[in-house]
């Protein structure tokens, strides 16, 4: 989780050294490593180094390649082998351990801007080639890696850290309330573009963007995958191959000494587990493998945390537990240490960044079992359809057969799709009625409201449209930005493998019965590899509401007379706020407690800017 930054004068006039090193000093809690800074003329550079690699231990940005093309970048590379081959393919031979901006930048040089085409893994990087004047920016498949941009004519900044953008003296601190409207109907800004200032852009995950004096052009390279088809004989033969995909996803993440796992107890988290600790075991992998479990013990009754352990034991893993139940609404958000660039609508972030501590004490990589929910989300009409569309009237009539044998009964799926046909929205949202009456017919937000809130399976996808469609959610792009150093200030890189594009590529590519239906492929490839329980456990939600139970306590009655903030009136309408002390509904006090994260967020400190300025004219 390097940090980068960029100034571009498209007019050619010098940049402003000064501010340029200010910039990437102010980036040091992201790279503890060490801070450079290049600049040749109108173009700079500047880089906070964090190694979470082996191969970063010859690294140091920013990088430059035959004197023509530089970069700095924020990038992990999968499947570097196969990458290096291609380059060799292509004329480009790259050193034995090259670092990975080391390959951006021989990918670059070899095939211009469909290098993208050729890279795999998580990655934020811009590169600018001195010979064409222009500079080369992107953004890895999922957005992993933040990226963010402010193009203000003549100046172009980037940089992976949304803070450090704001520090700019020519940016304006203007809010983007389209941003702040979305924040308060869906707690996401689902323009993926545009952040919640209105002069600083965000580059959108799997897309590239291109700069010069002519102008500024933005593309997308990648979208998940609808034509893939993998048809095997024999059952075993897609575990099998489940499982080298998956063995490899966790290898390319773990290039480290020491690396930790978020294992909630689950099966999807307790599987990236045991693939970890089995490639620690049997290949020379990581040799120091740690667990981190948050847990309820007295709020909830939440057996999570009783899971994790049995399958750290299970595993011989260290785990390290972080009860959650003492913690208040909004703990710590006036504190200045605790602060976050965009609204966050979590009351409890705090203690995410206790995690994050607790994590950072021991180790710079930590692997995340989130994704495969997704992948494998289960649908069985659409696979119908499908095997009738192509007249595979044999397995339509097997797979039907054992699929109706499978379940207790089809009456709820029916029961669903009938209550969907007649409109029934009592699990959607629930349309905030307290929006300021200016802001809502400003942005025509109940239109709005009305086409973000429908769960649409992708037309593009003629086997698991609601798999693929879920990939694409802005909710991906916010909760890997929250989890960025840019927001925890911890030097620790969340890394996703099932995101991994081999796996990704596969699953999406198999028949989603019987593979999809209660994970039966996970299941199947974790057979002897976690304690049984574990492995058939069902995925259960936690058994209550920590927001609800924790609006139900006597100290929270301060939530229906806060100190508000002078701007908050720009978007809410206090008088038709609920009550939300002692509120019992899940969806109405998650989508009230809003307004109060973003009065908090409105009051939280904004004017670091007038420090830089002084620091960069001082000398």
């Amino acid at each position: 989780m390097s940090g980068v930054v960029g100034i571009f004068q498209r007019d050619g006039a010098p940049v402003e050294r000064a501010l340029l090193e200010s910039l990437t000093h102010s980036l040091a809690y992201r790279g503890p490593d060490g801070q450079e800074v290049w600049a040749d003329g109108s173009v700079a550079f500047g880089h906070a180094l964090l190694r979470t690699t082996a191969e970063s231990l010859g690294e140091s940005q920013p990088a430059s390649l035959d004197r023509r093309y530089w970069i700095t970048a924020d990038a992990r590379i999968d499947c570097r082998a196969e990458l290096e081959s291609q380059l060799a393919s292509a004329g480009r031979k790259c050193r034995r351990g090259a670092p990975d901006p080391e390959l951006l930048l021989h990918a670059y040089a070899a095939w211009g801007e469909a290098c993208v085409q050729h890279l795999r893994g998580d990655f934020a990087f811009a590169i600018w080639d001195a010979r064409e004047r222009a500079l080369f920016c992107a953004r890895d498949h999922f957005g992993l890696k933040p990226f963010y941009y402010a193009d203000l004519g003549d100046s172009f900044f980037f940089s992976n850290t949304l803070g450090c953008l704001r520090l700019i003296p020519e940016i304006s601190e203007e809010l983007n309330d389209l941003a702040i409207a979305d924040f308060l109907l869906f707690g996401a800004n689902y323009d993926l573009a545009s952040t919640a200032f209105r002069e600083i852009r965000r580059l959108p995950p799997a897309h590239f963007l291109k700069v010069s004096a002519d102008g500024l052009r933005v593309e997308r390279y990648w979208s998940p995958p609808v034509d893939g088809r993998v048809r095997y004989r024999h059952a075993d033969e897609y575990v099998e191959h489940f499982q080298v995909l998956l063995q490899a996803a966790v290898a390319d993440r773990l290039r480290t000494s020491r690396a930790g796992i978020l294992l909630s107890g689950g099966l999807d988290s307790s599987s990236i587990a045991a693939t970890a600790r089995g490639l620690s075991l049997n290949s020379g992998g990581v040799g120091d493998l740690r667990a981190y479990t948050i847990t309820y013990e007295s709020l909830l009754p939440d057996r999570d945390g009783e899971h994790a352990r049995d399958v750290a034991e299970f595993l011989k893993i260290p785990i390290r537990c972080l009860p959650m139940d003492s913690l208040q609404l909004f703990e710590r958000w006036t504190d200045p240490e605790f602060t976050w660039p965009e609204p966050v609508e979590d009351p409890f972030f705090a203690g995410f960044f206790d995690q994050m501590h607790m994590i950072a004490q021991d180790c710079r990589v930590v692997l995340n079992g989130e994704g495969i929910d997704n992948l494998m989300h289960f649908e069985m009409w659409p696979y119908a359809r499908h095997l009738m569309r192509n007249r595979e009237w044999r397995r339509l009539a097997f797979d039907s057969a054992r699929y109706l044998r499978s379940r207790p009964s089809v009456l709820p799926g029916i029961q669903r799709r009938v209550r969907a046909a007649l409109g029934d929205r009592s699990n959607a949202y629930v349309f905030p009625r307290w929006l300021a009456p200016e802001l809502v017919k400003r942005f025509s937000l109940e239109e709005r409201w009305r086409e973000c809130t429908v769960v649409c399976a992708s037309p593009a996808h003629p086997v698991v449209p609601t798999a693929h469609a879920s990939l694409l959610l802005p909710q991906w792009a916010q909760l890997f930005e929250l989890e960025d150093v840019g927001v925890t200030h911890c030097p620790v890189e969340v890394r996703y493998p099932f995101l991994d594009l081999r796996i990704v590529n596969y699953v999406l590519a198999l028949p989603p019965f019987p593979w999809a239906f209660e994970k039966a492929l996970l299941r199947e490839a974790m057979l002897g590899h976690l304690p049984e329980k574990v492995r058939m456990r069902k995925k259960t939600p936690l058994a209550g509401d920590p927001l609800v139970e924790n609006l139900r306590r006597p100290g929270a009655a301060w939530i229906e007379d806060p100190r508000w903030s002078r701007e908050i009136d720009r978007y809410v309408n206090r008088s038709a706020l609920p009550r939300l002390y002692g509120e019992t509904d899940s969806v109405r006090a998650s989508v009230g407690i809003r307004a109060l994260c973003l009065n908090f967020w409105l009051q939280s400190p904004r004017g670091v800017r007038y420090n830089l300025n002084a620091e960069v004219h001082n000398g």
